[in-house]
């Protein structure tokens, strides 16, 4: 029995020690002096897609290259060594640093482009912190005025586009708010100024409904001596509503607040 496992146990044996062998290996180049030596191995280690150990070494080794020719190269594989070991916080932060640092190098487009995808990478969903999607944005917005033509233009746009769309939802959901909680007047206020800021919405459509909507409420319930030109209001929102979308899927709910609008107006 126990010579039939032999075969099996030699490989997992042997394998053992040529990891304790190489951890001892990297461990001592860590320590050592040797500053050429780790990093000719740190870009062994990245070829080889060990970029946590790249990382490390290269990190070791990034104040002994500054001034000198392999300054920015040192400083470009640390920051992406980081990103493709999915750290993108730590990415970002450097990618950040080396754009700043060297605007000229033959590098800094590609790390202006890995910097807008870590900081993609880290936003949130629409109902969440806004921040990181409005920073990553701004990312976005600053590589395409530098790089207009990028290789990466397709990779960018893409990110571009969903970025704005979830930033067009949050806008929509917390002007739609009001809505909900009966908040009429801040309702259309909200609603009106988030068509202001973004004409193109994407909920065009169920805003300027929402917006007939709230009038609609906010005439009904408000006191007599409102209640006139609050449903001449009404009417005005309507048309807007049809004007621009005359086969609205809320063209029922439209027209029945357009029809009492008028019958309390006498016209």
């Amino acid at each position: 029995m126990t010579i039939k496992r032999l075969p099996y146990i030699l490989p997992v044996a042997i394998l053992a020690i040529i990891s304790v062998a190489c951890t001892s290996a990297y461990d001592k180049l860590l320590k050592s002096t040797d500053n050429e030596a780790k990093y000719q191995k740190a870009m062994e280690y990245y070829q080889n897609k060990k970029y946590s150990r790249a990382a490390t070494l290269l990190d070791n080794v990034v104040l002994f290259y500054r001034g000198t020719p392999r300054d920015d190269s040192v400083n470009f594989f640390l920051a992406k060594s980081y990103f493709l070991d999915g750290d993108m916080y730590s990415a970002a932060h450097y990618l950040d640093q080396f754009r700043q640092i060297f605007p000229r190098s033959p590098f800094t487009e590609e790390a202006y482009y890995l910097r807008c995808e870590s900081m993609y990478s880290m936003t949130y969903r629409p109902s969440l912190d806004p921040k990181p999607t409005n920073q990553a944005l701004s990312a976005i917005m600053d590589f395409l005025y530098l790089y207009p033509s990028t290789q990466w233009l397709k990779e960018v746009q893409v990110m571009q586009n969903d970025l704005l769309g979830r930033i067009d939802e949050k806008a929509y959901n917390s002007a739609a708010l009001y809505c909900k909680i009966e908040e009429y007047k801040a309702a259309v206020m909200a609603l009106k100024t988030t068509l202001k800021d973004n004409p193109n919405s994407t909920y065009r459509e169920d805003i300027l409904y929402l917006i007939l909507a709230s009038s609609y409420q906010l005439a009904k319930n408000s006191v007599i001596e409102k209640q006139r030109d609050r449903y001449q209001s009404v009417i005005d929102e309507y048309y807007n509503v049809v004007g621009e979308f005359p086969d609205t899927k809320h063209k029922k709910n439209a027209d029945d607040m357009h029809r009492e609008a008028l019958e309390f107006l006498g016209k």
